[in-house]
């Protein structure tokens, strides 16, 4: 559907001036956020800013006994306010999100046709039925099929197969719904990059058929983030943008482990780049290292922590002199290292975020989105570097 906008869009554009074409061609361009539902509180719907923003995906519905459920105390509260925005500026899209990392269910929802057929219409019933107007699609957030998602959550050998399935029976609902509605509603799902996952190395192409994939939903929402996590060995970047040299990660993973790389593996397993949207990170990634070499990066530790997301990290880390401040050529991303306390903090900046959106512009990628929409400063700074 959307590399048909696109097309349509080339194709309506060729007799206008060139700058109005790439007006209207950068009007197709996913500009994307989540919004973790229990944030309402402290960051009210009515705040987010909507006018940059294109597509908006709450996050998360969750899976209970086969079937779609939301746990957020202020849920309806929630969804009618996600209605009032998008009365406010229809050109916004809003998605539910179902899933996320420790969200089990899947696996057994996903089984059989009856199982798939079972959890699709609850979720219909749920958010396009008895919240009708709050939302215009899912997101698919499945972490992770067969392996390399937590070990509580639940796994078959079968589950790539059956995502496809799921997703396949996602779409012919929408697309019967959106029929007798008059509508058009999307069908996403966000995927891993990261190649270090609880099970240890990982390869997204054992947990998803990914042309398959591609071909069934709207957009790929690519997770170009937590490529060093707690379950990596030693302090690294969140979200390098290319292969670094030094990075003691054993190959292949290294090749692919970073963000152009990730474009590439997704591109090589048949999904075309205007079905790929590239996620940013407006969050950190800490370590306490056993070593301050080489100011703390790629070293032993003995624990990983959260440093918060960009607002904590600007308002706390960066005003304090105590941190020092570094930026990799390679990777083009700052890093922060605290000597006295041996500790490594991976985040993005306003500069990073802007190196990456470009990219995803250079790569003729579908747009940009990020998790998630509160970590931002109050000037939106990071959003302002996606949009731009």
């Amino acid at each position: 559907m959307i590399a048909a906008l696109l097309v349509g869009l080339a194709a309506s554009t060729a007799c206008v001036p060139a700058r109005a074409a790439d007006d209207a061609r950068s009007a197709a361009k996913v500009v994307g956020a989540y919004f973790p539902g229990q944030a309402a509180t402290r960051y009210p719907i009515s705040r987010i800013p909507a006018d940059k923003l294109t597509h908006l995906f709450y996050a998360f519905a969750t899976i209970e006994e086969g079937r779609c459920v939301i746990k957020d105390a202020d849920a309806g509260a929630n969804f009618a306010a996600l209605a009032e925005l998008k009365r406010k500026h229809p050109r916004l899209r809003t998605l539910i999100s179902i899933g996320g990392w420790t969200a089990g269910g899947f696996s057994d929802a996903a089984l059989t046709s009856r199982s798939r057929r079972r959890f699709v219409d609850s979720c219909i019933a749920l958010f396009f039925d008895a919240h009708r107007g709050s939302f215009d699609g899912v997101d698919i957030d499945w972490e992770y099929p067969v392996y390399g998602g937590p070990s509580e959550i639940g796994a078959r050998p079968q589950d790539r197969r059956n995502m496809t399935l799921l997703a396949r029976e996602f779409r012919r609902q929408l697309g019967r719904i959106g029929e007798k509605r008059g509508q058009t509603f999307l069908l996403t799902a966000a995927l891993p990059a990261g190649r270090m996952q609880s099970a240890g190395p990982y390869d997204p192409a054992r947990s998803y058929e990914l042309g398959e994939l591609a071909k069934v939903l709207d957009f790929i929402n690519l997770m170009t983030y937590d490529m060093g996590t707690a379950f990596t060995m030693v302090s690294s970047f969140n979200a390098p943008l290319h292969e670094v040299a030094e990075d003691p990660l054993g190959q292949p993973m290294r090749r692919w482990n970073n963000v152009a790389g990730a474009i590439d593996y997704y591109r090589q397993h048949d999904v075309p780049a205007d079905k790929l949207v590239l996620g940013v990170p407006f969050y950190g990634r800490g370590y306490l290292v056993s070593s301050g070499a080489n100011r703390g990066l790629y070293q032993p530790y003995t624990a990983a922590f959260a440093p918060g997301n960009w607002r904590d990290i600007k308002e706390t880390l960066l005003s304090d002199p105590q941190w020092e401040q570094h930026w990799h050529p390679a990777a083009q991303t700052p890093w922060l290292f605290h000597r006295g306390e041996r500790k490594f903090v991976s985040y993005e900046d306003p500069k990073s975020i802007g190196i990456r959106a470009q990219l995803a512009k250079d790569r003729g990628l579908l747009g940009v989105f990020m998790w998630e929409l509160t970590g931002d400063d109050e000037q939106h700074n990071l959003l302002e570097a996606m949009a731009r």
